[in-house]
């Protein structure tokens, strides 16, 4: 019987991500932070095979914390906008 609790984001169980030391996807700040741990958290990203489903999401839900899909906050942040002229 398996008792490990579900992620409600079940395309997160398989992320590249998931053996990865969280301070590189969630950093205390980005401001200031080494161009090396941006790419490296990228070069994750970029192999996920759930990268799609995980860009979706945050940028779907707003999330304004983290490395999703392999963006930054403030590029997620132009994408939303980005989506927001076109739509209106």
């Amino acid at each position: 019987m398996n008792t490990a609790p579900i992620t409600p984001l079940r395309w997160a169980d398989r992320g590249a991500c998931l053996d990865s030391d969280p301070e590189l996807f969630f950093p205390f700040s980005w401001e200031g932070l080494p161009a090396w741990h941006t790419a490296l958290a990228r070069r994750i990203c970029q192999g996920c095979p759930v990268r799609v489903q995980c860009l979706t999401w945050a940028v779907e839900t707003g999330e304004a914390d983290g490395m999703w899909g392999g963006t930054t906050p403030d590029e997620r942040r132009r994408i939303r906008a980005t989506r927001e002229q076109r739509a209106g």
